[in-house]
């Protein structure tokens, strides 16, 4: 088992990577102790360069409680910087003295991707290199000098698996074969992390998750943006004809699974993460419509009437499916989060937080960072 001392935490304040920060100090958005990391007692510093997906508001309870205003025990840090700029990623690394990496941070968006890649590679692959890099020099790694006291985790996705068909499941061999410019840098960047590992002995470990969901999901996404949709009596666009299969996962039950990864996770090795959950698309905005209406006060048959049918997107997989027998036979993980439960929990925190996606639609939490935080 690991003794993780100083945790860099990169894209922390994004959707997973802030929730994973919380689940470190007890402060789980959900509510349920059972996802709380409360073993760990040492530092975290979230390096996040806040572009238009990362809100600090994720983690405003968080830096109050163990950030500057903790004094001598202050255990929450934040570093505004790019991954790729290397000068800076090389300070942070003696400034900490950091012996653990978690790498969330991506441009992660389908969509985005398709009009930009450029954005993507930046970022996904030479972000990564530059993390890389730095932390092989800084921890001193070689074959010659092979470490277990530090780690490099890579959070990377199943969409560089491809498609599936109608059975079959992605396991850790699976081939890769991306679809999009987002799936391709991630798939680049997970082929660096073992060249490095390889190359260079770097202790590395790696996941692929399957989709998340869940609090603080920036309301691009398709659960939060139906949600948001259906209590603003605005039409619900779905790609196609809405048959794509996705596997969901509660965003917690995710980031146990990386947990576990971290202390328990052999060197050199990757492990799939899914929720062993499939469902239509159509299937999912269903249940979205049930739930969301029913606490809304809302004729959900009235609101199935505003699904609308858009042209579908380039690149669009037919179906992604995970399975995890390695991670839950190794280390012992499993989904606690049912499908519904998460879904309720999902519902609930977005109807409960309307000034947080107020402050995302208006653009006033970029505003605000600009205000208060640049980069150094």
């Amino acid at each position: 088992m690991r003794k993780l001392k100083n945790i860099l935490v990169t894209g922390g304040a994004g959707f997973i990577g802030s929730n994973f920060i919380r689940c470190l100090f007890g402060m789980s958005a959900s509510g349920k102790s059972q996802f709380n990391f409360d073993d760990f007692s040492g530092r975290v510093v979230n390096l996040d360069a806040l572009t238009y997906a990362g809100n600090l508001e994720n983690l405003s309870d968080v830096e109050e409680k163990f950030g500057k205003a903790a004094g001598a025990g202050q255990r929450y840090f934040f570093e505004r910087a790019d991954i790729s700029d290397r000068a800076a990623v090389e300070r942070i690394f003696k400034e900490y003295d950091i012996d653990t990496v978690v790498h969330f941070a991506a441009e992660s968006h389908v969509d985005r991707s398709v009009l930009d890649p450029e954005a993507f590679v930046r970022t996904n692959v030479l972000g990564t290199y530059t993390l890389l890099d730095v932390a092989k020099n800084y921890w001193g790694c070689s074959l010659d000098n092979l470490r277990d006291d530090v780690l490099f985790h890579h959070i990377s996705t199943d969409e560089v698996y491809g498609s599936l068909g109608p059975t079959g499941y992605f396991t850790e061999t699976t081939l890769y074969d991306p679809r999009s410019p987002y799936s391709a840098s991630k798939a680049s960047s997970d082929h660096l992390v073992f060249a490095y590992h390889h190359t260079f002995g770097l202790p590395i470990t790696l996941s692929n998750c399957t989709n998340n969901y869940g609090p603080y999901q920036f309301p691009e996404k398709l659960i939060p943006l139906m949600i948001l949709n259906i209590s603003q009596g605005k039409n619900l666009p779905v790609y196609g004809e809405g048959k794509n299969i996705r596997d969901w996962i509660y965003v917690e039950d995710h980031n146990r699974a990386v947990w576990l990864i971290l202390k328990n996770g052999a060197n050199g090795q990757k492990y799939n993460i899914g929720g062993e959950n499939e469902w239509q698309n159509v299937q999912l905005l269903d249940k979205l419509i049930e739930i969301a209406s029913a606490k809304l006060g809302k004729d959900a048959a009235a609101v199935r009437q505003t699904i609308v049918h858009v042209k579908d997107r380039p690149g669009h997989d037919a179906r992604y499916a995970i399975d995890c027998s390695k991670i839950k036979g190794e280390l012992g993980w499993k989904r606690e989060m049912t499908f519904e439960q998460g879904l309720e929990l999902t519902v609930d925190w977005n109807l409960n937080n309307k000034k947080w996606i107020e402050n995302i639609q208006s653009g006033d939490y970029l505003k605000w960072v600009e205000k208060n935080y640049s980069a150094r």
